[in-house]
């Protein structure tokens, strides 16, 4: 299953530059995971400072 970035996301870019298969990319909101490439190891949501990502 596949992580997801909630409301809460400040936009910061720490996310992104920590995930390895590139599924994060900047939305209009904030940053956004695409669920087909995400391969749920769980290190974007380890770096986030606002706690915006989850188990989707």
């Amino acid at each position: 299953m596949a992580f997801k970035i909630g409301a809460a996301c400040i936009s910061c870019g720490v996310c992104m530059s920590e995930c390895a298969v590139e599924a994060i990319s900047e939305g209009t909101d904030h940053y956004t995971i695409d669920a087909d490439v995400c391969i749920d190891c769980g290190a974007c949501a380890d770096v986030c400072p606002e706690g915006a990502i989850s188990e989707a």
